[in-house]
């Protein structure tokens, strides 16, 4: 870093001990970083990711790249040694998926995919599919969604405010699938909210034999809702809701707009791009892979979160400042 700034003659003519220092400083830089900055309490939680195809044109492309990013997150989990643990799986044709939702957990599990949330767009010449016959290159996105697992000291849920309805899983799945009531679906009485995922408006829990095991799941989804709509508050002079969970699950989500991508995965020319941060790589089938260049990248994305927070927090304590001074008489 320093040696970009600073030509050979300059660093020559330093004493030894304030070039020592400076090398020093490069890491200490970012444990300082780390000191000032507020630490996010949800850092050490597991994660609750949901993957949803896109809603803009793509159609096959943005289902076969949404069961791209669920293999290349369940790749990444396997690098990090993390457990992964699916609760919803919608596949789709052509081998895509519609939705997932799956429980991660590990060590800071959160801190290292909370900036994973958001819009990443895809471009390429399908393979498969009815835009494959095109032999164009075509362009869809689809959401990655992160929320941090909600637990007993968070969320309390009187079981007797829940009605539990369970029913027979539907589609191909086997004999096990045909026989066993092994899906859920819960209302909280008390408001009269049902549980969402994907495009039903039922919990479908089909990743376990056991019904006992499906109706954990269920709760703990229904834990998550109560979580995000618990903390709502609306404001009747702005007409905004203004629930921490609400806006994150919102920031995440977006409109699903491509100029809302967070990231670009271009397979045509072999490339991601990070629009938060500028990173590249040139490798995208080893990236997909979910290995060590991913997760070089949410170290990147980490570092680059820390600063941007460290700059807030300068700014929100000088505006404090000024603002002191100009009432002190």
């Amino acid at each position: 870093m320093y040696e970009e700034t600073l030509d050979t003659e300059h660093l020559k003519c330093l004493p030894w001990s304030v070039w020592n220092l400076m090398r020093k400083s490069e890491f200490i830089f970012p444990q300082l970083i780390q000191t000032l900055v507020p630490s996010d309490p949800h850092d050490t939680s597991n994660v609750l990711l949901e993957v949803v195809t896109g809603w803009t044109t793509g159609g096959d492309i943005c289902q076969q790249f949404t069961r791209e990013m669920f293999d290349m997150y369940q790749g990444l989990a396997s690098y990090k040694n993390w457990d992964f643990e699916i609760f919803n799986y919608i596949p789709a044709e052509y081998g895509g998926l519609h939705h997932a939702a799956v429980r991660i957990a590990g060590e800071s599990v959160y801190r290292r995919l909370k900036h994973e949330g958001g819009i990443h767009r895809v471009q390429r010449i399908p393979e498969v599919g009815l835009s494959s016959r095109m032999q164009r290159i075509h362009t869809g996105t689809m959401t990655v969604i992160v929320l941090p697992q909600p637990n007993e000291l968070d969320i309390s849920i009187d079981p007797k405010d829940l009605q539990v309805d369970t029913f027979r899983s539907r589609g191909a799945g086997g004999q096990s699938v045909n026989t066993t009531d092994s899906a859920v679906r819960i209302v909280h009485l008390p408001t009269g909210k049902s549980l969402q995922f994907g495009e039903t408006e039922y919990v479908r829990c089909q990743t376990s034999r056991s019904q006992l095991q499906n109706h954990d799941k269920a709760l703990l989804k229904a834990r998550l809702y109560q979580s995000m709509k618990g903390r709502e508050t609306y404001c009747t002079e702005t007409a905004e809701l203004t629930s921490e969970p609400f806006m994150l699950l919102l920031l995440q989500v977006g409109t699903r707009s491509q100029s809302e991508r967070i990231r670009s995965y271009n397979f045509s020319q072999d490339r991601v791009t990070d629009h938060r941060t500028g990173y590249v790589t040139r490798d995208i089938k080893e990236f997909m892979r979910g290995g060590e260049p991913l997760d070089d990248l949410i170290s990147e994305l980490l570092e680059h979160g820390d600063k941007e927070a460290l700059l807030e927090l300068v700014v929100t304590c000088s505006q404090r400042y000024r603002l002191k001074d100009s009432v002190t008489p």
